[in-house]
Protein backbone atom coordinates (compact mmCIF):
# COMPACT_ATOMS: atom_id res chain seq x y z
CA UNK A 1 0.00 0.00 0.00
CA UNK A 2 0.71 3.59 -0.52
CA UNK A 3 1.49 5.89 2.19
CA UNK A 4 -0.90 7.71 0.84
CA UNK A 5 -3.22 5.07 1.37
CA UNK A 6 -2.35 4.31 4.51
CA UNK A 7 -2.67 8.00 5.48
CA UNK A 8 -6.41 7.88 5.00
CA UNK A 9 -7.42 4.13 6.03
CA UNK A 10 -6.07 5.89 9.42
CA UNK A 11 -8.15 9.21 8.98
CA UNK A 12 -10.73 6.96 8.60
CA UNK A 13 -10.80 4.59 11.05
CA UNK A 14 -10.16 7.94 13.77
CA UNK A 15 -13.18 9.47 11.99
CA UNK A 16 -15.48 6.35 12.55
CA UNK A 17 -14.69 6.15 15.92
CA UNK A 18 -14.65 9.90 16.96
CA UNK A 19 -18.18 9.65 15.21
CA UNK A 20 -19.56 6.65 16.99
CA UNK A 21 -18.27 7.39 20.40
CA UNK A 22 -19.12 11.07 20.09
CA UNK A 23 -22.85 10.91 18.45
CA UNK A 24 -22.97 7.81 21.34
CA UNK A 25 -21.84 9.78 24.33
CA UNK A 26 -24.70 12.90 23.18
CA UNK A 27 -27.69 10.49 23.31
CA UNK A 28 -26.82 8.80 26.46
CA UNK A 29 -26.51 12.68 28.15
CA UNK A 30 -29.72 13.78 26.16
CA UNK A 31 -31.21 10.52 27.95
CA UNK A 32 -30.20 11.21 31.67
CA UNK A 33 -31.14 14.70 31.01
CA UNK A 34 -34.04 15.21 33.27
CA UNK A 35 -37.32 16.87 32.27
CA UNK A 36 -39.41 18.30 35.04
CA UNK A 37 -41.79 19.88 33.26
CA UNK A 38 -44.49 19.48 31.05
CA UNK A 39 -43.38 21.53 28.35
CA UNK A 40 -45.10 19.92 25.16
CA UNK A 41 -45.25 22.87 22.00
CA UNK A 42 -49.19 22.87 21.71
CA UNK A 43 -51.10 22.03 20.20
CA UNK A 44 -49.37 19.16 21.40
CA UNK A 45 -51.00 15.23 20.82
CA UNK A 46 -52.97 13.74 23.46
CA UNK A 47 -51.73 10.29 22.79
CA UNK A 48 -48.27 8.51 21.61
CA UNK A 49 -49.79 7.58 18.64
CA UNK A 50 -50.17 11.48 18.10
CA UNK A 51 -46.94 11.51 19.32
CA UNK A 52 -45.69 9.43 16.17
CA UNK A 53 -47.39 11.15 14.27
CA UNK A 54 -46.23 14.47 15.30
CA UNK A 55 -42.50 13.01 14.62
CA UNK A 56 -43.49 11.38 11.28
CA UNK A 57 -44.66 15.30 10.06
CA UNK A 58 -41.33 16.89 11.84
CA UNK A 59 -39.03 14.15 10.26
CA UNK A 60 -40.10 13.83 6.93
CA UNK A 61 -42.22 17.14 6.21
CA UNK A 62 -40.48 19.61 8.47
CA UNK A 63 -44.28 20.44 10.08
CA UNK A 64 -43.27 23.35 12.43
CA UNK A 65 -40.40 24.69 9.85
CA UNK A 66 -43.70 24.81 7.29
CA UNK A 67 -45.40 27.00 9.43
CA UNK A 68 -42.27 29.30 10.63
CA UNK A 69 -40.65 30.35 7.19
CA UNK A 70 -41.84 28.71 4.02
CA UNK A 71 -38.52 29.81 2.18
CA UNK A 72 -36.44 28.39 4.99
CA UNK A 73 -38.70 25.23 4.66
CA UNK A 74 -38.31 24.89 0.84
CA UNK A 75 -34.18 24.87 0.79
CA UNK A 76 -34.08 22.81 3.88
CA UNK A 77 -36.62 20.19 2.76
CA UNK A 78 -34.60 20.13 -0.92
CA UNK A 79 -31.28 20.01 0.97
CA UNK A 80 -32.54 17.11 3.01
CA UNK A 81 -34.22 15.03 0.20
CA UNK A 82 -30.75 15.33 -1.97
CA UNK A 83 -28.78 13.99 0.93
CA UNK A 84 -31.08 10.87 1.75
CA UNK A 85 -31.11 10.20 -2.85
CA UNK A 86 -27.29 11.29 -1.95
CA UNK A 87 -26.54 8.52 0.98
CA UNK A 88 -28.55 5.66 -0.97
CA UNK A 89 -26.49 6.43 -3.89
CA UNK A 90 -23.33 6.33 -2.34
CA UNK A 91 -24.43 2.85 -0.84
CA UNK A 92 -23.26 1.20 -3.60
CA UNK A 93 -19.22 1.87 -2.12
CA UNK A 94 -19.72 -0.27 0.78
CA UNK A 95 -22.59 -2.83 -0.24
CA UNK A 96 -21.54 -6.01 -2.49
CA UNK A 97 -23.49 -7.21 -5.37
CA UNK A 98 -24.42 -10.39 -3.63
CA UNK A 99 -25.57 -8.29 -0.36
CA UNK A 100 -29.72 -8.72 0.17
CA UNK A 101 -29.91 -4.64 0.15
CA UNK A 102 -28.67 -4.35 -3.41
CA UNK A 103 -31.50 -4.44 -5.20
CA UNK A 104 -32.62 -1.50 -2.88
CA UNK A 105 -29.61 0.17 -4.19
CA UNK A 106 -29.36 -0.50 -7.24
CA UNK A 107 -32.84 0.82 -8.27
CA UNK A 108 -33.20 2.92 -11.29
CA UNK A 109 -34.91 5.68 -9.60
CA UNK A 110 -31.75 5.95 -6.51
CA UNK A 111 -28.77 6.11 -9.38
CA UNK A 112 -30.71 8.08 -11.77
CA UNK A 113 -32.26 10.60 -9.26
CA UNK A 114 -29.00 10.02 -6.79
CA UNK A 115 -26.57 11.07 -10.02
CA UNK A 116 -28.09 14.70 -9.99
CA UNK A 117 -28.75 15.03 -6.41
CA UNK A 118 -25.50 17.20 -5.71
CA UNK A 119 -27.25 19.71 -7.63
CA UNK A 120 -30.03 19.96 -5.46
CA UNK A 121 -27.93 19.32 -2.67
CA UNK A 122 -26.13 23.11 -3.67
CA UNK A 123 -29.23 24.49 -4.34
CA UNK A 124 -30.35 23.88 -0.77
CA UNK A 125 -27.07 24.89 1.03
CA UNK A 126 -27.03 27.86 -1.31
CA UNK A 127 -30.69 29.12 0.15
CA UNK A 128 -29.61 28.22 3.56
CA UNK A 129 -25.92 30.40 3.07
CA UNK A 130 -28.27 33.25 1.81
CA UNK A 131 -30.54 32.92 4.54
CA UNK A 132 -27.91 33.53 7.26
CA UNK A 133 -26.69 36.78 5.24
CA UNK A 134 -29.19 38.19 4.30
CA UNK A 135 -31.86 37.74 7.12
CA UNK A 136 -31.19 40.13 10.05
CA UNK A 137 -32.31 37.88 12.85
CA UNK A 138 -30.69 35.17 11.56
CA UNK A 139 -27.56 36.81 10.85
CA UNK A 140 -27.49 38.23 14.41
CA UNK A 141 -27.62 34.47 15.71
CA UNK A 142 -25.12 33.09 13.26
CA UNK A 143 -21.95 32.18 14.33
CA UNK A 144 -18.63 31.52 12.26
CA UNK A 145 -19.19 27.75 12.65
CA UNK A 146 -22.86 28.40 11.41
CA UNK A 147 -20.76 29.80 8.23
CA UNK A 148 -18.27 27.04 8.22
CA UNK A 149 -20.34 23.86 8.31
CA UNK A 150 -22.62 25.16 5.40
CA UNK A 151 -19.29 25.91 3.27
CA UNK A 152 -17.87 22.78 4.15
CA UNK A 153 -21.05 20.63 3.53
CA UNK A 154 -21.49 22.62 -0.19
CA UNK A 155 -17.37 21.62 -0.52
CA UNK A 156 -18.81 18.13 -0.15
CA UNK A 157 -21.28 18.45 -2.67
CA UNK A 158 -19.30 20.39 -5.20
CA UNK A 159 -16.20 17.90 -5.37
CA UNK A 160 -18.29 14.97 -5.73
CA UNK A 161 -19.94 16.50 -8.96
CA UNK A 162 -17.00 17.17 -10.32
CA UNK A 163 -15.81 13.80 -9.79
CA UNK A 164 -18.90 13.06 -11.59
CA UNK A 165 -19.12 15.29 -14.31
CA UNK A 166 -14.91 16.16 -14.81
CA UNK A 167 -12.64 14.76 -13.25
CA UNK A 168 -13.85 11.69 -12.88
CA UNK A 169 -11.67 8.75 -10.57
CA UNK A 170 -11.62 5.01 -10.58
CA UNK A 171 -14.53 3.91 -9.12
CA UNK A 172 -13.58 0.36 -8.96
CA UNK A 173 -10.64 1.14 -7.00
CA UNK A 174 -12.34 3.39 -4.76
CA UNK A 175 -14.77 0.70 -3.67
CA UNK A 176 -12.16 -1.65 -3.03
CA UNK A 177 -10.79 0.80 -0.90
CA UNK A 178 -13.82 1.58 1.00
CA UNK A 179 -14.90 -2.53 1.33
CA UNK A 180 -11.50 -2.99 2.46
CA UNK A 181 -12.24 -0.68 5.89
CA UNK A 182 -14.89 -2.40 6.78
CA UNK A 183 -12.90 -6.09 5.82
CA UNK A 184 -10.12 -5.12 7.27
CA UNK A 185 -8.33 -5.35 3.56
CA UNK A 186 -7.03 -2.63 2.74
CA UNK A 187 -6.66 -1.24 -0.60
CA UNK A 188 -4.84 1.46 -2.61
CA UNK A 189 -6.65 4.77 -2.73
CA UNK A 190 -6.97 6.49 -6.22
CA UNK A 191 -4.51 9.72 -5.91
CA UNK A 192 -7.18 12.10 -7.51
CA UNK A 193 -6.78 15.44 -6.17
CA UNK A 194 -10.44 16.03 -6.22
CA UNK A 195 -11.33 12.64 -4.45
CA UNK A 196 -8.73 13.79 -2.08
CA UNK A 197 -10.39 16.73 -1.49
CA UNK A 198 -13.75 15.27 -1.00
CA UNK A 199 -12.46 12.45 1.37
CA UNK A 200 -10.97 14.80 3.50
CA UNK A 201 -13.64 17.20 3.70
CA UNK A 202 -16.24 14.24 4.84
CA UNK A 203 -13.37 13.14 7.15
CA UNK A 204 -14.07 16.51 8.46
CA UNK A 205 -17.57 16.34 8.85
CA UNK A 206 -17.59 13.12 10.29
CA UNK A 207 -14.86 14.56 12.84
CA UNK A 208 -16.89 17.31 14.18
CA UNK A 209 -20.34 15.85 13.62
CA UNK A 210 -20.57 15.41 17.36
CA UNK A 211 -19.65 18.54 18.61
CA UNK A 212 -21.62 21.09 15.63
CA UNK A 213 -25.11 21.65 15.32
CA UNK A 214 -25.95 18.81 12.45
CA UNK A 215 -26.81 17.18 16.37
CA UNK A 216 -30.55 18.12 16.03
CA UNK A 217 -30.70 15.18 13.95
CA UNK A 218 -30.33 12.43 16.99
CA UNK A 219 -31.76 15.62 19.31
CA UNK A 220 -34.93 15.81 18.01
CA UNK A 221 -36.16 12.33 19.37
CA UNK A 222 -35.14 13.64 22.95
CA UNK A 223 -36.84 17.21 22.69
CA UNK A 224 -39.32 17.05 25.71
CA UNK A 225 -41.41 20.03 24.13
CA UNK A 226 -41.53 16.86 20.83
CA UNK A 227 -41.96 13.80 22.90
CA UNK A 228 -44.64 15.17 25.66
CA UNK A 229 -48.43 14.87 25.65
CA UNK A 230 -50.40 17.57 26.48
CA UNK A 231 -51.90 16.08 29.67
CA UNK A 232 -51.06 18.15 32.48
CA UNK A 233 -54.63 18.08 33.80
CA UNK A 234 -55.61 14.26 33.31
CA UNK A 235 -51.89 12.91 34.70
CA UNK A 236 -49.34 14.44 36.80
CA UNK A 237 -45.66 14.57 35.42
CA UNK A 238 -43.64 13.88 37.33
CA UNK A 239 -39.89 13.21 36.18
CA UNK A 240 -37.77 9.93 37.08
CA UNK A 241 -35.89 11.69 40.28
CA UNK A 242 -38.96 13.39 41.26
CA UNK A 243 -40.19 9.83 41.50
CA UNK A 244 -37.18 8.49 43.37
CA UNK A 245 -37.65 11.71 45.59
CA UNK A 246 -40.73 11.48 46.23
CA UNK A 247 -40.56 7.53 46.99
CA UNK A 248 -37.45 8.25 49.68
CA UNK A 249 -39.57 10.92 51.05
CA UNK A 250 -42.46 8.02 51.68
CA UNK A 251 -40.02 5.32 53.28
CA UNK A 252 -38.76 8.32 56.03
CA UNK A 253 -41.99 9.12 57.03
Amino acid sequence: MTALSILYVILFYVAMITLIVGVTNKILQYIRVPAPLKIAITPAPLTRTGVVYRFFTEVVLFNSLWRATKWTWIFGWIFHLSLLLAFFRHLRYVISPDSFLWPLVDLQVVQSFGHYAGFAMLFGLAGLFGRRIFVDRVRYISSPSDYLMLLLIMGIAGTGLLMAYVAHTDIVQLKAFIMGLFFLDWQNLPSDLVLLAHLTMVIGLMMIFPVSKLLHAPGLFFAPTRYQLDNPREKRHISEWGAEIEAKDGRNS
